[in-house]
């Protein structure tokens, strides 16, 4: 019964809120709303933030896959103290630094194959939600407003909710000792956090019934996913580092306000840490997408991410993602090489054992979905795919031919679409990869150019001069080319780091 409405009975997702796994099991039977904490736009995003792209992305396209009717929120931080920041240090306007980056983030997102959200909001378009929001908890007594100059800030009573910390596991005496807490004398209490900011001189402001001033950064969540989601929703996610202030914040002002459990699931991704320490822009160890998109292609990039479970610290390094690129080389090679089969290899009347293959096919979407049922295990499942693709360069070193095998070999295909639909991967042709591998590289050559030599190389060989012939597959080889033989034709590949 699990696989049936929707196939969606059978998954499980580890919950932050009571640090375990659980059965999946949405508010609403067939349908999932989801949101997912977006990037605050004041600059170029670095691979952390990529991570937290393509986890909630991969768990969208499973959870659609499995047959939910899925919407989901992702949203963008347009108002904030760094935007003003850079606004100031630019010379332009803070939202000109917002559109910039916004269209910045979009093009590294498309690259890495992140699919755009149901819906995308920006915070400053909800400031009239926000303020709804903040007037309804000073009406029952959960915030507070302090005078500054003309103009008033608002801030949140965290002991006014005695739930606070359930989430970061956090204790109020903890908190009160000093630990991540900005020191505001106007506050009643040290843990109190802003839902409005008063003005300050040369900031932008928006009018509200405390005067001229903006939305502190936790409100802007709520207003949001209540706006496009409703007041309950099953999965909140974002990086592990919003757990506390922000998650935490979020659940207190929602749930004050709705006197409704906000989120049932809180989905976190790990860290991506350098030298074992997480990566981020304050420590000055973090690399930006478009950093490593100039030396990588994009897919290595996703490949290395999803290699993870999206719970664990990925340590980021060249090695690794010298792994990934192997591991997609070997991929595509395979794929080349089932091509090749279908298209060239004759009927020989060969009989050879289907028995191995055949049983590997029949379990390996079990395999795939068990993975991807547990949690979102995206590097087990990719382990899982490895193992086929093992199973199918087996199958073809032994030179099968006939009806069955090309069957066999069909079937495989077909499964390494479908699970490539899910993961985002594995979606161009094998010479396609190699095409935008030239690229990548920064290898000085065309595939035009590639295919000249290749021409010169065959002529060549037709007049028995093998000195030029082995010349021209030494330079290419050089350049990062290697050339493979056919019986009917040369093929090229770029060279991959083992």
């Amino acid at each position: 019964m699990d696989r049936l409405e929707g196939k969606g009975g059978s998954v499980k997702i580890f919950n932050t809120m009571t640090g375990k796994k659980e059965q999946f099991s949405p508010l609403v039977k067939g349908k999932v709303a989801m949101y997912a904490c977006g990037v605050t736009v004041y600059d170029y995003c670095h691979i952390g933030h990529a991570r937290s792209a393509v986890v909630f992305d991969v768990i969208r396209r499973y959870l659609k896959y499995k047959g939910f009717d899925v919407k989901y929120v992702r949203n963008f931080t347009d108002i904030d103290d760094k935007i003003i920041k850079r606004a100031s240090e630019e010379g332009i306007p803070w939202d000109a630094v917002s559109r910039k980056y916004i269209n910045e983030y979009y093009i590294d997102m498309d690259r890495l194959g992140v699919a755009r959200a149901d819906v995308e909001p920006k915070a400053t378009d909800h400031i009239k939600e926000m303020i709804e929001v903040i007037k309804a908890l000073i009406e029952k007594g959960y915030a507070y407003e302090v005078s500054e100059g003309d103009n008033k800030s608002v801030y949140f009573s965290v002991d006014k909710f005695p739930e606070y910390g359930k989430l970061s596991k956090k204790q109020q005496k903890e908190l009160l000792s000093g630990a991540r807490v900005d020191v505001d004398e106007r506050k009643k209490s040290p843990v109190d956090f802003a839902l409005w900011k008063a003005s300050k001189e040369g900031e932008p402001w928006w009018d509200s019934p405390w005067g001229k001033g903006r939305p502190g950064w936790h409100i802007e969540c709520t207003a949001m996913v209540i706006k496009h989601l409703g007041e309950s929703i099953d999965i909140h996610g974002g990086g592990a580092d919003l757990i506390f202030p922000h998650h935490e914040n979020e659940i207190a002002q929602s749930e004050a306000y709705t006197g409704k459990p906000f989120a049932k699931y809180w989905v976190h991704n790990g860290f991506i840490t350098i030298d074992k320490e997480k990566m981020s822009k304050s420590l000055g160890n973090f690399f930006t997408i478009r950093e490593i998109l100039d030396k990588y292609d994009a897919e290595v990039i996703r490949f290395f991410i999803l290699s993870s479970h999206y719970r664990s610290p990925i340590e980021f390094s060249t090695e690794q993602l010298y792994d990934a690129e192997a591991s997609l080389e070997r991929y595509y090679s395979t794929v080349a090489r089932c091509d090749d089969f279908l298209s060239y290899a004759p009927d020989t009347g060969k009989k050879i054992p289907v028995a191995e293959l055949e049983s590997v096919l029949e379990k390996f979407m079990d395999k795939f979905e068990d993975a991807m049922d547990d949690d979102f295990n995206t590097a087990l499942a990719i382990g899982n795919i490895f193992e086929l693709v093992r199973e199918v360069n087996k199958f073809l070193d032994l030179k099968p031919s006939g009806q069955a095998a090309n069957a066999l070999i069909k079937k495989a295909m077909d499964m390494f679409k479908t699970v490539g639909e899910v993961l985002n991967l594995f979606n161009r042709t094998p010479a396609q990869w190699n095409i935008d591998l030239l690229r990548s590289k920064k290898i000085p050559l065309t595939e035009s150019e590639i295919q000249d030599k290749i021409q010169q190389r065959t002529i060549a060989r037709q007049n028995k001069d093998w000195a030029k012939a082995d010349a021209i597959r030494k330079e290419l080889d050089e350049k990062g080319i290697i050339l493979e033989d056919k019986k009917d034709r040369t093929d090229w590949k770029v060279k991959v780091n083992e």
